[in-house]
Parts: structure tokens; C-alpha cells; sequence
């Protein structure tokens, strides 16, 4: 009889493991394949940056998603998504005549929206960044590039630079904009915005 329970026991613990498993799935766990299909390209993007050391990445990555991944972003009140629709259409009009500008004040629009939604406050733009790249890990890119082209550091970039950070930094500002995460795909505002032929390039360029 104790031999049968013993099987039984074992049998049970099995089926827990490989439901724990299947649920779990590869992109929730916290081991390697995990990370990287939560990260995606900023996964690739840390590792480059600890010099190929996957590890020391991964301690990383795993810190953000413990300090971040709790993060349930503030609705926003229709009213003000409606204001900042309105202020991010007015900054592509303006890259026409002035794009280092509109690129300067679209990365401190992007701060103050984060802001708004719950994410650490612009000031804290490192704090910022993590937890954004844990909710928003494939959009997040843009921010960085916006803010670089926008700092004393990107003052030399060319106007199509200045136009792929704008629309990098537009793809964040369309998942911040949203009330709820799981509106991810649908009504959204400005659909005609998701044209990724939108031009953002200035007068007489020929576009």
C-alpha cells in the first residue's frame, strides 16, 4: 500500500510541475527566455550594453520587472487625452517649419504623459525609462532616441535622425495615450496616426 501512495505522490507532483510549466509559459517566467521575450529588443539592447554579458543583463532585467512589474498605469481622463492628442498633432505641424524643436518638446511631452500615467516623474528619468521598458519594452526605444536627438549631445542630427526618433517616440506616446493597457490594438485616438507612411519631414525636402 505504501509503495502505491508513494506512485500516487509522485504522479501528483509531476502534474503540478508541468501545469506550473504550462502556465507559466515562456514568456512570464524569470529565467532567460523568459526576459527575452518580455524585453524583446531591449533584452538585446542591455546585453550589448553589459558588453555580451547575458547574465549581468538578465540581473538587470529581472531588478526592473521586481521594482516595475506591479506598475498599474493611472487612466487618464478623456478630457486630458484629448489635450494631449491635440498637443502631439500640433508638434508633428510644427517639425514641418522646426523639428529640433518639436523633437525637444515631444520628449518632454512623453515625460509628463508617463507621469501622469504612474510611471516614476520625468525628473527621475533613469526610474523612468526601467519602467517603462518593462510595460512598454518595444516602444521604449523611442523615448531614448528622442531624448538623445533632443539633448546638447544630439544637436547634430540630421533631419531624418530628428524624424525617426519623432516617430519612434510617437509609437510610446500612442501605448501611454491609452486609457487602459488592454485597449492595445483598438480605439485607439487619431487611427489614422498608425499610417506609418506620416510624414514628418520638413518643407522642400521633396517628401
Amino acid at each position: 500500500m505504501s509503495t502505491v501512495l508513494i506512485v500516487v505522490a509522485l504522479i501528483v507532483v509531476f502534474v503540478i510541475i508541468v501545469a506550473a510549466v504550462l502556465y507559466l509559459g515562456p514568456g512570464r517566467g524569470s529565467g532567460r527566455s523568459g526576459l527575452k521575450r518580455r524585453f524583446g529588443p531591449e533584452y538585446d539592447r542591455v546585453v550589448a550594453r553589459h558588453d555580451g554579458d547575458a547574465k549581468a543583463a538578465e540581473r538587470e532585467l529581472t531588478d526592473r520587472v521586481r521594482r516595475h512589474g506591479d506598475l498599474r498605469p493611472e487612466p487618464l481622463p478623456a478630457d486630458q487625452r484629448e489635450q494631449y492628442v491635440a498637443q502631439w498633432a500640433g508638434l508633428q505641424e510644427r517639425f514641418v517649419d522646426s523639428p529640433q524643436d518639436a523633437v525637444a518638446e515631444a520628449e518632454k511631452l512623453l515625460a509628463r504623459l508617463a507621469g501622469e500615467r504612474g510611471y516614476p516623474e520625468g525628473a527621475r528619468y533613469d526610474d523612468q525609462l526601467d519602467a517603462l521598458s518593462v510595460h512598454h519594452a518595444h516602444q521604449v526605444d523611442g523615448y531614448r532616441r528622442v531624448r538623445h536627438v533632443a539633448s546638447d549631445d544630439g544637436r547634430g542630427a540630421s533631419t531624418e535622425e530628428l524624424r525617426e526618433a519623432m516617430v519612434g517616440a510617437r509609437e510610446l506616446f500612442e501605448q501611454l495615450i491609452l486609457a487602459h493597457p488592454e485597449e492595445n490594438g483598438k480605439n485607439r485616438p487619431g487611427s489614422a496616426g498608425r499610417n506609418r507612411n506620416f510624414s514628418l519631414r520638413p518643407k522642400g525636402s521633396g517628401a
